[in-house]
């Protein structure tokens, strides 16, 4: 998809971060841009920034209060959506979520609720469009991670979400073809937003210490780097040139990688055994 202007694109996530970014991005490209979160006000704000770079007079703007984790709430908001502002073009689900932490300090319940906002929220917006979708095609944009193709100390709950959010869209790109939907998932790298603020307060010493060499990325240039994907179409788009090197690497020599991070998680690990 090269061409946005007159299209009508939905964002789960769009409040901020990245979600927000690209919608700026769309709606200055010409699309008519809806935006989906849980917080009412935080999306108020949003849309004014959204509505500040329309294009033409065509164009709509709208934002709906909405889980992504709860399926029977989807629903019944996507179909308000779709009245409002007609059945998407475009649809990027951006709605992330991690506590990183050790593994025996991760409760079920915690191993639930990102299960359920990190996979199930893009299982739920794609089971209610897609069937909409059909009629004129369209593309779709899973936000995964590079959590989502390399296991990271710390995130086994957002790993295990994140590997499923590539193995989902993987299949769906498959049987989308068909219908003229091109599926492609996006793995960005850390990127400084308001999330990103809220896992560094929980990171262990050994996940700080493996991310510690990678770059934090802008949203706004991770959202410039998705729109340029989605106009070449391929089904990975990883927005810096640290991340495809990570992701090549871990394809051809993954025992590399590990040996990399394993002497970053041992060198923590030393040295606090050394001051106990």
């Amino acid at each position: 998809m090269k061409d946005f202007n007159g299209k009508v694109v939905y964002i789960t996530g769009g409040s901020q971060g990245m979600g927000l970014a690209a919608a700026k991005l769309f709606a200055a490209k010409g699309a008519s841009v809806a935006v989906f979160a849980r917080r009412k006000e935080v999306l108020g704000q949003a849309l004014e920034k959204i509505s500040a770079c329309c294009q033409g007079p065509g164009q709509k703007f709208s934002f709906f209060v909405m889980d992504v984790s709860k399926q029977d709430e989807v629903n019944s908001v996507m179909q308000q959506a779709v009245a409002a502002i007609g059945v998407p073009d475009v649809l990027i689900n951006c709605v992330g979520r991690a506590r990183p932490g050790y593994f025996r300090d991760i409760s079920y319940a915690q191993f639930d609720e990102t299960i359920k906002i990190d996979l199930y929220g893009s299982w739920n917006t794609c089971s209610f469009l897609v069937p909409l979708m059909k009629a004129k095609g369209g593309y779709i944009v899973n936000v995964s991670s590079m959590c989502g193709f390399i296991g990271v100390f710390g995130y086994t709950d957002y790993c295990a979400a994140k590997f499923g959010v590539i193995g989902f869209s993987e299949a769906l790109r498959s049987e989308m073809k068909q219908y003229g939907i091109t599926v492609s998932v996006l793995c960005p790298p850390d990127t400084d937003t308001p999330g990103f603020v809220e896992e560094n307060k929980t990171k262990p010493p050994e996940t700080v210490a493996v991310s510690a060499s990678s770059s934090i990325m802008q949203p706004e240039a991770v959202a410039a780097a998705m729109l340029k994907g989605m106009e070449k179409g391929g089904f990975m788009i990883i927005p810096n040139a640290d991340g495809k090197f990570t992701w090549i690497m871990k394809r051809l020599f993954p025992w590399l990688v590990d040996m990399v991070t394993d002497s970053q998680i041992k060198g923590v690990q030393k040295k606090a055994q050394s001051a106990k």
